[in-house]
């Protein structure tokens, strides 16, 4: 049995930050993934026709870029590669041309017309000081570095989806608004809705929402072959469920939720903190498609095949009743759908000529409806002749997410829902979440802060805080 400074349970982005931070740190670390591949959500496997390559998960990644600890890593040394699509985001309406996010803000007074000033007094503020304002969104609750700045995003960013869709004068930006502020995963007249929409614009107008050339999985192997050229060791196809059974340790860090923690045995947690563990929330969980598609996505606006990402849902209104619907547990007919055609951009996912697709749908949390049809229903409302191109499929539902990925509890992929009590208090109501009542055990999963997303920074954090408490090590970044 090998002696380590530090194990690491879980290979997702997380798991990997805070492998990564500790051997850079001069730390001895192992990293143990259940799975024969490691990469979590950044996975990309031939799951329908040969030659076709898809994303399990995680497809268009605008946090890879502008995430403060991923950015600072040599990543392109090791084979990292990004494409860009023409727009970032392209939302196609019924009956009128689409909507489009240009990276380019002066280029957004061509979409939005009369609310090009009101969008652009939104975002404006916080694009070319993302680098401040990131010490402050991407991490704990703390007193912020940058007071004024946090303070100007926060009194955006606390307010419901539907507070800022109410100053827009035009269907057309509302809509846009809608698509992107429902990546949230909540109702969109809830508290603090706001901010994925400030987030996620912020980032589209400052690094574009950027494509993995290769897939997902080039990230994973990106990461995976920076942590080994610092020594670092992985293990896969090993499922831990005893602590006992790990190699001697000084300590551990678990990318896991808190409902995979709370089934560990031989984990020394305290009562009090266990049940803070059993009230943590999980929200709205996804239905997956993946397509072999004989051609490109016919969209009736053309333009839409230009975008890295599409968003199905046509109004504010018709999106915030879906998303509320399914925050109620009820199924909708005309579910919000994000559509992503990473093949037209990256030619190594599919065979010469063929395309492949990407969507889901929100879904109550646990359900096993199958909401194929009503998927391709959206697409094909949008890009009628969509459902002829299609060669083959796969489809996962809620339970089949969770089997793929155990963190995915109930077709949760954000770790927990993500509502004003659980924004930056996850999994407990502490300044310190990565700690748990056993001092040598730390959690840095996406159930911490900030969050669910590929960007690392919840096992950065945790790393930290773990260098610190136990090494003497700081790390102020």
């Amino acid at each position: 049995m090998a002696n380590y400074d530090a194990i690491i349970i879980g290979s997702g982005p997380n798991g990997f930050a805070a492998a990564i931070t500790l051997q850079q740190a001069g730390l001895q670390t192992l990293l143990i993934e259940g799975a024969d591949s490691y990469g979590g959500g950044m996975r990309t496997k031939a799951l329908t026709l040969p030659g076709f390559n898809h994303d399990v998960c995680s497809a268009i990644h605008p946090m890879a870029l502008a995430s403060p600890f991923f950015s600072q890593l040599p990543l392109a040394d090791y084979g990292l590669r990004f494409t860009y699509a023409d727009y970032e985001v392209a939302h196609p309406l019924d009956n009128q041309p689409a909507v489009l996010l240009r990276r380019d803000m002066q280029a957004m007074k061509e979409e939005l017309g009369s609310d090009f000033q009101p969008y652009k007094r939104l975002y404006a503020p916080f694009i070319d000081r993302w680098e401040e304002l990131s010490e402050d969104v991407m991490g704990p609750l703390r007193f912020p570095k940058h007071p004024f700045l946090m303070g100007r995003f926060g009194l955006k960013a606390l307010r419901s989806a539907k507070f800022i869709a109410d100053g827009f004068q035009s269907e057309r930006t509302r809509s846009l608004w809608a698509g992107i502020v429902a990546h949230g995963m909540q109702a969109l007249d809830q508290p603090a809705t706001a901010a994925i929409g400030m987030m996620l614009g912020t980032v589209a107008h400052r690094f574009g929402w950027p494509i993995p050339i290769g897939g997902s999985q080039a990230i994973a192997d990106a990461l995976a072959a920076y942590y080994q050229a610092l020594g670092g060791k992985i293990q896969l196809q090993t499922w831990v469920k005893d602590m006992a059974d790990l190699p001697s340790h000084r300590i551990c860090i678990l990318d896991m939720t808190p409902k995979q923690i709370l089934k560990l045995k031989n984990l020394k947690l305290t009562n009090g903190y266990k049940k803070q563990l059993e009230a943590f929330r999980y929200g709205m969980g996804v239905f997956k498609i993946d397509w072999a598609l004989s051609e490109a996505t016919p969209f009736q606006d053309i333009r839409c095949q230009k975008a890295a990402t599409v968003h199905l849902g046509n109004s504010f209104e018709e999106i915030a009743q879906s998303e509320s619907d399914t925050q109620h547990g009820r199924l909708n007919k005309k579910p919000y759908v994000l559509f992503a055609q990473q093949s037209v951009f990256d030619s190594s996912r599919a065979p010469v000529g063929k395309h492949t697709g990407w969507a889901y749908c929100h879904v109550p949390l646990g359900s096993e409806v199958d909401m194929t049809s009503a998927i391709e229903n959206q697409v094909e409302r949008f890009a009628p002749g969509f459902k002829d191109t299609i060669m083959a499929r796969s489809v996962m539902n809620t339970a089949d997410m969770e089997a793929y990925n155990p963190n995915y509890i109930g077709g949760d992929i954000s770790g927990g829902v993500m509502d004003l009590r659980q924004l930056f208090t996850r999994p407990t109501k502490s300044l310190t979440p990565y700690r748990t009542s056993d001092p040598k055990v730390y959690i840095a999963s996406a159930s911490t802060p900030p969050g669910g997303g590929v960007h690392g920074m919840c096992g950065f954090h945790a790393a930290r805080i773990a260098l610190a408490d136990h090494f003497n090590i700081k790390i102020t970044r």
